[in-house]
């Protein structure tokens, strides 16, 4: 049996420059942490959440891997440039401190990520020949659902984290300076 040469699709580059980038960023900081620790103190979080990323963007290979499922081209690219830009970009380059609506325009690419995580979701649920004849208001409606609930969660999971841990996961920041904690939350909920 001949074997057939794999072709590396265009989705397939987008994920080599996202994982290079990031093992780029950890190779190079990390030598500046051994080399350096008493003035990078953050660096070493910057550097876990980096690797976190490396595994973040390999998720849904696993999952194709493992489950008879392929997701669209486009919305693991979506999900790639969203790894890279929340957690390379905004965390390790620190964008989210450097570009005041970083994290607004993260939200919009998110929105966008989950609606069409929904749509998929949806269409794993349902027969084809259920889809055919169903309404493309409900899938929409599934879709906004979904992406909400999702984000809705996430927001819990941020203010969790900085209202017990004292994070400051939302980077809210005030005079160019990250508040830590109960101080962050104003981002997104208000305490009273």
């Amino acid at each position: 049996m001949v074997k057939q040469k794999r072709t590396l699709r265009w989705v397939d580059w987008v994920y080599l420059f996202t994982m290079g980038s990031q093992l780029i960023y950890i190779i190079f900081y990390l030598e500046q942490l051994i080399n350096r620790p008493t003035e990078n103190a953050g660096l070493a979080f910057a550097i876990l959440q980096v690797v976190a990323g490396l595994i973040i963007a390999t998720l849904p290979i696993l999952i194709e891997r493992f489950m008879p499922y392929r997701f669209p081209e486009i919305l693991y690219a979506v999900y790639l440039a969203f790894v890279y830009c929340s957690i390379l970009l905004g965390t390790g380059l620190h964008f989210y401190s450097r570009f005041i609506y970083w994290d607004k325009f993260l939200h919009v690419l998110s929105a966008g990520l989950l609606a069409g995580l929904g749509y998929t979701i949806f269409n794993i649920l349902i027969s084809k020949q259920q889809r055919q004849t169903m309404s493309a208001l409900l899938m929409s409606l599934f879709s906004l659902t979904f992406g909400s609930t999702v984000g809705i969660l996430w927001e819990f999971y941020e203010f969790t984290g900085d209202h017990f841990l004292g994070l400051n996961m939302q980077r809210f920041m005030v005079g160019g300076k990250l508040l830590q904690g109960q101080a962050a939350l104003v981002d997104t909920m208000a305490i009273y």
